[in-house]
Formats: structure tokens, sequence, C-alpha cells
């Protein structure tokens, strides 16, 4: 079983209500209809008539009262709450859902913004990042092609900190969702030192921090790419590893390399790439690319359906 397939089979296990705020985008009224008629979800399309004039109007006003401090006045609030992404947002936050997909006609920061502010984050993690699962045919590595690669779409520049965090959102998504032991790599241009550098040093104390976090899961760092992922390669640049080559979550030093390496892994692999999935948010959400296929729309809400489970 692919991991696709698997996914979704895992979604059907217990049906979750998963709401798409982008009714007029096609892909996602054709998601809806494949996700209905393959019973992944239930998934509601929500249209402007769906609105109720007094819940609008009650979330307008906590928004304000939550807000009001910072950069936002009533007018702004009331804007906001024309789109149907920050209604479902506070939709979802209040239970009414259990869990929101969307992206495929925002940004991702208009995505995120709505979710942060409306669903919360989580205390025990207490930053937001995204990740995407990978799915890598006829590929040796990972677990048979499949890995959750992280930050891809979030924080542009995190510390060792933020980066240790990213680390146990991810082997918590791949242990939930992929029922896959984590193996995980913070990865840089430096194996163990063969670079003196600052960069190097934050992924070092990233993975410091990260065993205090974790310190049952199996984790290394600093490592190239082919030191985490190749048992060969490994056994040359660092025999002592103790990912041995086979890490299967990959961390990557900032958004740069994360957002050009999962599309490149994607593109020239001809991959599936499944995200961004939104971590640290007390509800489970997805981002889409906005050059998303339907099949993505699907199985990022099937991921969600899951996580909600």
């Amino acid at each position: 079983m692919n991991t696709v397939t698997k996914i979704r089979s895992m979604a059907r296990k217990k049906i979750k209500s998963i709401v798409l705020p982008e009714y007029n985008d096609k892909r996602v009224a054709e998601a809806a209809r494949i996700i209905e008629a393959e019973g992944i979800a239930k998934v509601t399309l929500f249209t402007p008539d769906m609105v109720d004039a007094k819940e609008q109007e009650r979330y307008v006003n906590e928004y304000y009262n939550m807000y009001k401090g910072k950069d936002i006045d009533p007018d702004a609030a009331r804007k906001l709450f024309l789109d149907p992404l920050y209604y479902t947002a506070m939709m979802t936050n209040e239970g009414k859902f259990d869990g929101l997909v969307a992206g495929a006609a925002h940004t991702s920061p208009d995505v995120i913004r709505a979710c942060m502010r409306c669903m919360g984050i989580d205390k025990h993690i207490t930053i937001i990042s995204s990740c995407f699962i990978m799915e890598v045919p006829n590929c040796p590595y990972g677990d048979n092609g499949t890995f959750v690669f992280a930050d891809c779409g979030v924080i542009p520049e995190p510390n060792a900190r933020q980066l240790a965090r990213i680390a146990f959102s991810a082997a918590e998504l791949m242990q939930k969702v992929l029922d896959l032991t984590p193996r995980i790599a913070f990865l840089s241009y430096s194996t163990k030192g063969s670079a003196k550098t600052k960069s190097a040093d934050k992924i070092r104390e990233a993975l410091s921090m990260f065993k205090k976090l974790a310190p049952n899961v199996l984790a290394d760092g600093e490592l190239q790419l082919d030191a985490a992922i190749v048992p060969e390669v490994a056994q040359i640049k660092y025999p002592n590893s103790p990912l041995g080559g086979k890490a299967n979550v990959l961390i990557f030093p900032n958004l740069e390399a994360g957002n050009i390496g999962y599309k490149l892994t994607q593109r020239m692999s001809g991959g599936r790439a499944i995200g961004p999935l939104l971590l640290g948010v007390n509800r489970p959400a997805s981002d889409l690319s906005r050059g998303c296929l339907v099949e993505d729309v699907v199985d990022c809400v099937a991921v969600t359906a899951i996580r909600a489970q």
C-alpha cells in the first residue's frame, strides 16, 4: 500500500468533518465531490449563504476584542469576516468542524494568519510551522520513499529553539498520520563539524534542545543530506550516527532550503507533496499551494481528518 492510499484508508476509519471555505475554486469543488464519493471525510464546501448574520457579528466582536490592542479596529475586523476563511476558522475553533483546509485561492500568509488568530497556538509547541509528507517513487531512502520535510512554508529563519519545536511537531505528525517511527535529521551543509560556522552551531544547538523535548525520539545533526538518508555515505562521513543514514524526517535549516527542497524533490522525481500541513495550531488545519491539483486537496483533507481523529 502506497502512502497516499494508506492515508485515505486511515481517514475512512473514523469520519471527521472538514470545512473548505474556498467554495468558488473549481479544484476545491471537484475535490469535495471525490472526498464525499470515496468516504474520506464529511466535507463542507462553505458558501456565503451558509453564513449566519448573528454568528458573524459575534465572531467579529470576539475577534476584535482579542486583537484590538494590536493592529485591528472594528471596521477592519468586519471586513476580514466577509471572507469565509475567517468565519470558518472561528467555527472550527468552536468545534463545529473538526478541521479546515484552504490555500487554493488564498496566500499562505492569509491562511496562516487566519488559523493562528482564530484557532490559537498550541501552548506545548508555542510556534506555528509547517511540513510536507513526501512520497518519492522508486526510492529506497526514508521509509521506502516516504518522508516528512519541515519547515517548508512558515518561518523564514528559525533559531535553534524554533528548529527543535519544528522537529518535535513533525515527529508527532509522522507518528500519528503515517504510523511510522520518526528518525530525525537536522540538515546542514556540514556533517558533524566539517564546517565551523554559526549556522552549523545553530543546528547542533537545535539537536541538543530537541533531545530534551523528546529524549526517546531518534535524532541527529548537523548532517548533510546524503549522510542523513544514504547508509553508505553515512558510514563514510559519520559512522557513529545513530541514524545510520536512515532518516525519514528532514528538518531544513531555513525556509529557503525547505521550500526549494520539497519542490525540487516533487518536480524532479515525479513525487507527491502533501501539504503544507500546519503544525502548532490548536485545531487541525492545512494550507494548500495556489498551484495545487485536485488530488492535492483530497490528500490534504485526508491528512487533516486523520489528525482530528
